[in-house]
């Protein structure tokens, strides 16, 4: 699943638009559309928009052995 679906989604459990959801993260709406087409957005970018809209972003890779890489 691509970041602009995982966004897409959280948008509608949050009840909000995508443009709202580029508003409250300090984006213009536009701006934020094009971020989204072209799947530019970054790991920080990512944990902003989350704690904006209220929610917490983890990425991690998780080795074989079970051990979590984080950023």
């Amino acid at each position: 699943m691509s970041v602009s679906e995982q966004l897409k989604i959280l948008c509608v459990k949050l009840g909000i638009s995508v443009s709202e959801l580029g508003r409250i993260s300090g984006k213009s709406p536009q701006a934020f559309s094009q971020k989204m087409k072209r799947e530019s957005f970054t790991v920080d970018e990512l944990k902003q928009i989350a704690e904006a809209a209220g929610c917490r972003y983890e990425g991690a890779f998780i080795t074989p052995s079970g051990e979590k890489v984080t950023y």
